[in-house]
C-alpha cells in the first residue's frame, strides 16, 4: 500500500509536488487506496475524537442504534457544528488535490460521518462494497466516481478494528450499482486471495486514508478495551447525482467556501442532533456476539 508522507513546505502550500501527486493519483487508479501521512492536526482530530467517544453512549441508547452488520460497528456522525469543524479535516488541500487529480474538475463532498469500531467486539463485516460499478456485466472498469476519505481518530491497526481492506477489487466489476447486495460472494474473494490478500493498515492519527467507493472492505473485530472511531467524507466526481448532503449550521455557509471543492450541504437555522442521525445497514441479530 502507498502511503505518501507531505514536506513541510508541502504542508504550507497544501500541494504535493508533482512526482508525489501522480504517485498518489497511480496508486487509487491502481491499487484502488492510498495513504496521506500527517496532513491534519493531531490536536483538531482529538478534540472531534473525544466529543465522539463522549456521544457512543447516547447513541447506543437509541431504540434504533444505527448498527451495520454487527453490534461491533457503530454509524456514527462527528458533530457537525462549531467548535468541531476544522479545514484541515473537512477542507485539506493536499487531500483535495490528489481527488481532483482523480475525478477533475466540479467534484464535491456530500457526505460527513464516520463509523466506530466497539471495544470488546468480536464480529467481523461481510466483505462488501460502499457502492458497485455503474452497470453489470462489464469487461472493464471504468474510472473512479467516488472516493472515500477516511481520517481516524485514534491509531488504528489490527489490534483494534482497522478496516480490512482488498487492494485492487475496485476494478472487479463483480459487484454492480443495479443488483442491491453490495456484499462479495466466497467464490470471489478465493479468487482474489491469490491475487492480493486482505490487510489491515496501521495507520497513525493525522493521516488519511483515500480509497475508491467500490474497493471491497471489512470492519472488523476491535478486541481492545477502547473504541476505535473514524470520520469519513465522499468525495464525488461532477455529474453524480446527489442534491442535498449532511446538515450543517446556515452559520456555517462561508466556513466551506473553497475555490475546487464544493461541499453539497443542508445548510440549516435549527439545533442539530448528530447522534439521531443513521440507520441500522443490514444489522444482523442473530450473528452479533457484542
Amino acid at each position: 500500500m502507498v502511503e505518501i508522507t507531505p514536506t513541510p513546505a508541502e504542508l504550507v502550500s497544501g500541494k504535493f509536488d508533482p512526482e508525489k501527486l501522480e504517485l498518489a493519483r497511480r496508486a487509487i487508479l491502481d491499487d484502488g487506496v492510498v495513504v496521506l501521512r500527517n496532513v491534519a492536526s493531531v490536536e483538531h482530530l482529538e478534540i472531534i475524537r473525544d466529543r465522539m467517544l463522549d456521544d457512543v453512549a447516547k447513541i447506543l441508547d437509541r431504540p434504533d442504534v444505527p448498527f451495520n452488520f454487527n453490534k461491533g460497528n457503530l454509524q456514527q456522525d462527528p458533530p457537525p457544528f462549531e467548535p468541531y469543524l476544522f479545514k484541515d479535516i473537512l477542507l485539506n488541500d493536499l487531500i483535495i488535490q490528489v481527488t481532483h487529480s482523480v475525478l477533475g474538475n466540479g467534484l464535491y463532498n456530500a457526505f460527513y460521518s464516520g463509523n466506530t469500531a466497539l471495544a470488546n467486539s468480536t464480529s467481523r463485516q461481510p466483505v462488501h462494497a460502499d457502492l458497485g460499478h455503474l452497470w453489470p456485466n462489464m469487461e472493464h472498469a471504468t474510472p473512479p466516481y467516488a472516493l472515500v476519505i477516511n481520517f481516524p481518530l485514534v491509531d488504528m491497526d489490527a489490534s483494534n478494528g482497522s478496516t480490512e481492506i482488498w487492494p485492487g477489487t475496485h476494478k472487479d466489476t463483480f459487484c454492480a450499482l443495479q443488483e442491491g447486495d453490495i456484499k462479495i460472494s466466497d467464490e470471489q474473494l478465493d479468487h482474489w486471495r491469490k491475487i492480493h490478500p486482505p490487510l489491515q493498515p496501521a495507520v497513525k492519527v493525522g493521516s488519511a486514508v483515500i480509497r475508491d467507493i467500490r474497493m471491497w472492505h471489512a470492519g472488523m473485530p476491535n478486541p481492545s478495551s477502547r473504541h476505535r472511531p473514524m470520520m469519513a467524507m465522499i468525495h464525488w466526481v461532477s455529474w453524480w447525482p446527489i442534491d442535498e448532503g449532511p446538515k450543517f449550521p446556515a452559520s456555517t455557509r462561508a466556513f466551506f467556501e473553497h475555490p475546487i471543492l464544493t461541499t453539497k450541504a443542508n445548510f440549516v437555522d435549527e439545533d442539530i442532533d448528530h447522534t439521531k442521525h443513521g440507520t441500522a445497514y443490514d444489522f444482523q441479530e442473530a450473528t452479533s456476539s457484542k
